[in-house]
Order: C-alpha cells, then structure tokens, then sequence
C-alpha cells in the first residue's frame, strides 16, 4: 500500500460544522486533545502496528472508532466519525456501498462496544463499491 492520504484537522472541523448545519446540535470542540489524539489514531496504528501492514479499511475505522468513542466534540460525534471514514476511505480511492440506515446502526454498533474496530473494519471491506 502506498502512503495514504490521512485528513487534516481542518477538514475534520469543517466535516463536524457540515453535520450540525444538516442534522442540527452542539457546535464545538469540548477537547481538543482528545481530537488529536482520534486523528492521530490511524497514523500511529500504521507506524506502529503490531500485527501485519493494517489496510485502508483498518485505518478508517481507527478514524471512526477514535473520533466516536474519544467524544471530542459537544455534539454530533457519530456523525463526524462516520463522515470522516467514509472521506478517508474516498480520498485514498475507496468508495462505500452503505444505506444511510445501516450506516447509523454500524456506528451505535461500535460506540457501544457490541462491535470492536476489527470487525468494523471487516464491515467496511464487505461494503465497498464494486
């Protein structure tokens, strides 16, 4: 795999802001650590994975997962995790095919611990377009 596009803060930000004109909420970032620490997720599991090379599909859910279960944001954190995975996933040439439904379900799934990133993951895979 070649180096993966990750997204900037500013992307992620405009994401977030995006989610809440749409849906409504929260404006606001409650920790900004915490934040980092969610976009830095996916980088650190590339440089220092312990089991094999993660794919594309690994690193989107660290994306989801890390922005999703750290809170950073007063509102509308679900949204933005989901809107980052699938705007990571496309940046690098990777398109989903997922109901918005299913969508929603997949991301309570994994907040509430009933699916680990792992098999969000594999979810992801198995939900590519084409």
């Amino acid at each position: 795999m070649s180096d993966p596009e990750f997204l900037e803060a500013d992307v992620v930000l405009f994401l977030h802001d995006q989610a809440l004109r749409e849906y409504g909420g929260i404006q606001g970032v409650k920790d900004e650590g915490m934040l980092h620490s969610a976009l830095g997720r996916p980088e650190n599991k590339l440089v220092y994975a312990d089991t094999g090379i993660p794919d594309l599909f690994d690193l989107a859910a660290a994306y989801a997962y890390g922005l999703a279960a750290n809170h950073p944001f007063n509102d509308g954190n679900k949204r933005t995790a989901w809107g980052c995975c699938v705007l990571f996933l496309k940046a690098n040439g990777v398109e989903l095919d997922v109901a918005a439904p299913r969508a929603v379900e997949q991301m309570l799934r994994l907040v509430e611990g009933r699916v680990d990133e792992v098999a969000f993951a594999a979810w992801l895979r198995v939900s590519r377009r084409g």
